[in-house]
């Protein structure tokens, strides 16, 4: 119900780019080309936490791209989950084994049903569902696949360290019962909004195996592919991030 009226009040209310603020558009030429105009390339975090399959990001997680992320999954700009799908299906494409066999299988990295809850809808299984639809329009076989879900609570993982996502997200998740055997035969693809520590997408990524097993060629061929990851390692990220904040909070007090 909130998604809906979210959707109706973007069709009555004067609209501007969520990355610049460019009157009359959801999102202009200019944001829409840091988006999705140029080449995914591979990302890695830095401490990389074991197990995190190879990952592709279509953009850096930074200005224009931050505010439109932010603006579709904190915001219900639910009208930019088209854009964000066609910038993670260039990750996909990228991130997957060129001329392998079986349909690419875009598998969703859950949010907890708390934050789904609160934000009135799961912004990353909403961009997989778009970057499938993108991929099918480009001739390449491709569905998403929501099987992964969570087993047990987790923290908030804002004020996390890289270590403490990795312990607060171990045995985390799971596959639904039936869910690997949907994944057979297919190029499994984990897929997110954003990676920052990849401690989400690791766990993803072990419970995808223990589910797939090591037989299978939908576990040989895990990949991941995110719309943007950050342009600095997580630490040095969070670090910038701080020195900001405070900077902020001296000019306030001055």
């Amino acid at each position: 119900m909130r998604g809906w009226w979210r959707e109706i009040t973007g069709l009555v209310l004067p609209v501007a780019c969520s990355g610049c603020g460019t009157p009359r558009t959801p999102l202009c030429e200019e944001c829409g080309r840091a988006l999705y105009g140029g080449a995914a390339r591979r990302t890695r975090p830095v401490p990389e936490p074991a197990g995190l399959p190879v990952v592709h990001a279509a953009a850096p997680y930074e200005d224009a791209v931050r505010a439109v992320l932010l603006a579709h999954k904190e915001r219900g700009a639910l009208g930019l989950a088209r854009p964000l799908g066609v910038a993670l299906a260039g990750a996909v494409r990228a991130s997957a084994s060129a001329g392998a066999a079986g349909p690419l299988l875009l598998v969703p990295v859950p949010s907890a049903p708390r934050a789904v809850r609160a934000r009135g809808h799961d912004a990353a299984r909403r961009i997989a569902l778009a970057a499938a639809g993108e991929l099918r329009r480009t001739g390449i076989e491709a569905r998403a696949l929501p099987v992964l879900r969570q087993r047990r609570a987790v923290a908030d993982q804002s004020g996390l360290t890289a270590r403490q996502r990795m312990v607060n997200l171990a045995g985390a998740l799971e596959v639904v019962p039936g869910g690997g055997r949907l994944l057979e035969g297919g190029r499994a693809v984990l897929v997110d909004d954003l990676m920052t520590t990849g401690a989400s997408l690791a766990e993803a990524a072990r419970a995808l195996r223990a589910a797939i097993g090591l037989r299978s060629s939908a576990f040989v061929r895990l990949r991941a592919a995110v719309v943007a990851a950050p342009p600095l390692s997580f630490e040095e990220h969070r670090t910038n991030r701080t020195n900001g904040m405070n900077r902020a909070r001296r000019s306030n007090r001055n």
